[in-house]
């Protein structure tokens, strides 16, 4: 047998039930593995900002609401600063973490991140980005987890001056990026993989 030279590379999976035994093993009973699941909110008790919750679902193609989603997201605080491990100014707000991993209600579909609403985010052009967030997006059938972003429907003057919303040619698709405001503080964002209104997925 001739032997390769190389290792090949891992072939891609979809993310089939055991992402959420690894991923968030305490959100099905599996208690022992971690205090408690990694990147269950995005903020800390004293976190500066407005405080909002975003709920919504992953629909598939056929109209499906996937209940085994699971997404990631990463924000600014409301300074529009980043969290960094060693931030030489201090600038960033400490009880931002930024990072969130949150998974689809098994029974309903609905996924919920409570946490503030991020503040505008300087552009290497000298622009600025509107308030969102980055999201990352997995369930069955999906090969390679979707990237995305959350804008707010109500920040019309930022989203109108954003450098990246600037650059999508297809405008009436902008809305797919739109959390729709439901109450003070509350927002629905829907992520649609396929079909009318799919959802604007970024290559990065």
């Amino acid at each position: 047998m001739t032997k390769l030279p190389y290792l090949p590379e891992t072939p891609s999976q979809t993310a089939g039930p055991y992402v959420h035994i690894g991923l968030t093993p305490n959100a099905l009973g599996n208690a022992g593995i971690y205090p408690q699941d990694l990147g269950a909110a995005p903020i800390r008790d004293g976190a500066k900002g407005e405080r909002i919750t975003i709920r919504g679902t992953v629909t598939d193609g056929a109209g499906m609401i996937l209940r085994d989603a699971l997404i990631e997201t990463w924000q600014a605080d409301a300074q529009g600063i980043y969290p960094a491990p060693n931030d030489p100014r201090g600038r960033a707000d400490p009880n931002v973490t930024g990072w969130a991993r949150i998974i689809a209600d098994f029974d309903s579909g609905v996924w919920t991140l409570e946490t503030i609403k991020p503040g505008t985010v300087p552009h290497p052009s000298g622009d600025t980005m509107a308030p969102h967030l980055s999201a990352w997006v997995v369930a069955r059938g999906i090969n390679i987890g979707l990237q995305t972003r959350i804008y707010f429907e109500d920040e019309v003057a930022a989203n109108e001056k954003c450098p990246i919303l600037a650059r999508i040619e297809h405008k009436d698709r902008v809305s797919t990026l739109l959390a729709k405001k439901t109450g003070k503080g509350e927002y629905w964002f829907e992520v649609k993989l396929q079909g009318e209104d799919e959802t604007i997925f970024f290559d990065l």
